[in-house]
């Protein structure tokens, strides 16, 4: 689950983030300043509108001077002013959109090229559902153009409507000063709380995620087992702070956000009406003066509500920010390389030098592991569940950095290699195969246009695949479903078989290949397996000793070390670990 820490975000936390946000946006910053310049101009319109209607108000309308003409003159500049200013608010929100959600788009596929980078140790350390949030969710949040938009044209409008007000009246203007401290406690304040509160319900979000993910996922084994009622009450306990979040960010929201500045904007205009009806007393007071200055103070008040309506956001996508950069400033990579040009596997040749290697950096899963195989050999490995054979396998795949020692292809350290070389001329078959939504054939190819039809069937028939593709409705073009489960184990696994001869490796690796998969498959496999090793060097994680009595060389582990080595025959001879595990499993066999 999700690890992270439950605090507020430092003023220290939030400048970082803020200056890890400000990197993505700067390529679209012309669509923000496009934004601001229309922003400006709707800010210093609007403050001008009213004073249009106090001018005809008390030079023209409440003194009897009203005539057609100046009734047409102050309609037609009343409403030129309106539409442009509503041309204005078009282009402002057009600007600032396609700015933000180009930005989104961005980071959005900045993170998942990051995810690529790393290492197999982070993603053993992080649910899907956490990755999945980050990616999806928080970058939804990523929306920053418009919190500092917001936050530039609030106070902009400010600024233009304190100076408004004080163009009117000096003296009268200076008791809307006294609500600025209280607007100045109260953002303070909501700061404070609501990061503390968005951080948690990110987190609590995450984890319904991570259960969505795991539960779904995992459903047939969660009814085998009639396990439905207590993940539903985990479920339902997660989704329930989740909801008990919201409400209290709703509370927060509904105290010390727009609720709040209304009352003070009504407080405020009976004060003001209070004090220009004391005036009144003594002197003639215009109306459109009053109607003007009221106006005005609303535009002042206005943008306070929008800026503290915009920390909602700046608070919650803080949070989602420091999240996604998080991963961004990530350093668990995929193990580097470091290509010398015109490094090629030609051969094949594999050797291990006193190899050790740790997942956690403190126990040791391989100790002193050293073999060679030859091109075009096979060798297989053999011992009990965690006695290291896949750990070997992770190594020379380099999906995990072995801490000391030597790894070899062709007398080169591995290292040497460029990454995309490793891929094209080492195939890898895992014992559970992976079935993308897709086509059979798309499945083959793994969605690579330039490998033709003619060659993923060549490689159907080399490992016998072909004899049920032939028989699907629609055969290589077939639609597979999610996880291909309208397919049996074998028969994903005889596609896995096809989309790794496919591409022609150099070296094969086989985890366990034919564990999971039942009698009759595997006898129609067993030939394309021979055919698949021949020419190529080829090492075998067996499960059924009976695969591999034909491998040049059989390594037997126990807890990270090789306790005995030979050929089948030379095992048996020995009397030893290996030869009663085929005593055993030949027993079983009978049985």
């Amino acid at each position: 689950m999700d690890k992270e820490k439950d605090i507020r975000l430092s003023v220290r936390e939030q400048w970082q983030t803020f200056k890890f946000i400000m990197s993505f946006l700067r390529p679209y910053r012309w669509y923000f300043m496009g934004a601001v310049v229309f922003g400006i101009l709707t800010t210093v319109l609007t403050a001008l509108m009213p004073f249009i209607l106090s001018s005809f108000m008390d030079n023209h309308l409440t003194v009897g001077k009203a005539t057609e003409q100046t009734l047409i003159y102050f309609a037609l500049l009343y409403f030129s002013v309106a539409f442009i200013n509503a041309i204005a608010w078009f282009f402002r929100w057009i600007t600032l959109q396609n700015g933000s959600n180009m930005a989104n788009q961005y980071i959005r596929g900045k993170l998942y090229e990051k995810i690529h980078t790393l290492g197999m140790r982070y993603f053993d350390q992080k649910p899907t559902g956490w990755l999945i949030t980050r990616i999806t969710n928080d970058t939804d949040l990523f929306q920053f153009w418009f919190m500092i938009f917001n936050g530039i044209i609030s106070v902009l409008a400010i600024l233009v409507s304190f100076v408004a007000l004080f163009y009117i009246d000096i003296s009268i203007s200076l008791a809307v000063l006294i609500f600025l401290p209280v607007l100045l406690v109260a953002v303070w304040l909501y700061n404070r709380i609501s990061t503390r509160v968005y951080k948690e319900m990110r987190k609590r979000l995450s984890e319904l995620n991570t259960k969505l993910n795991e539960y779904i996922s995992g459903m047939r084994i969660i009814q085998q087992f009639r396990q439905e009622a207590r993940l539903n009450q985990e479920f339902d306990n997660t989704n329930d702070e989740y909801y008990r979040l919201r409400m209290r960010v709703i509370q927060i929201n509904g105290l010390l956000l727009s609720p709040l500045v209304n009352l003070l904007m009504a407080i405020s205009i009976v004060v003001l009406l209070f004090l220009f009806g004391q005036r009144s007393f003594h002197t003639v007071v215009a109306g459109g003066l009053v109607y003007a200055f009221i106006q005005n103070v609303r535009q002042y008040f206005n943008p306070i509500t929008g800026l503290m309506d915009s920390l909602s956001n700046w608070s919650d996508g803080m949070v989602a920010s420091s999240r996604i950069r998080q991963i961004m400033n990530e350093s668990e990579y995929v193990p580097a390389q470091h290509p010398v040009e015109g490094s090629e596997i030609k051969e094949g040749k594999i050797e291990f030098r006193h190899v050790n290697f740790s997942y956690d950096g403190e126990h040791q899963i391989l100790k002193d592991i050293s073999f060679v195989v030859e091109p075009g050999e096979t060798l297989a490995f053999v011992g009990h569940t965690g006695s290291g054979k896949s750990s070997i396998i992770n190594v020379f795949m380099r999906f995990y950095e072995f801490s000391e020692g030597q790894v070899l292809i062709d007398d080169r350290d591995i290292r040497d290699y460029s990454m995309e070389e490793l891929r094209r001329k080492i195939g890898l078959v895992l014992q559970d195969s992976f079935i993308f939504v897709g086509t059979v054939a798309d499945n083959i190819r793994m969605m690579n246009p330039n490998i033709p039809i003619e060659e993923v069937m060549a490689a159907s028939e080399f490992v016998q695949a072909d004899s049920f593709i032939e028989k699907l409705p629609d055969k290589y073009e077939t639609a597979v479903i999610e996880g291909g489960d309208a397919f049996s184990s074998g028969e994903r696994q005889l596609l896995n078989f096809a989309r790794t001869i496919v591409r022609n490796p150099k070296i094969l690796l086989l985890d366990e290949a034919t564990a999971s998969i039942d009698t009759e498959t595997e006898s129609l496999i067993q030939s394309g397996l021979e055919r698949m090793s021949k020419g190529r060097t080829t090492m075998v994680i067996a499960h059924r000793l009976s695969t591999i009595k034909d491998a040049n060389q059989i390594l037997v582990l126990d807890k990270g070390e090789i306790i005995e080595r030979g050929n089948h025959d030379a095992l048996l001879a020995q009397n030893g670990y290996y030869a009663d595990m085929y005593r055993i499993q030949t027993l079983q066999k009978e049985l």
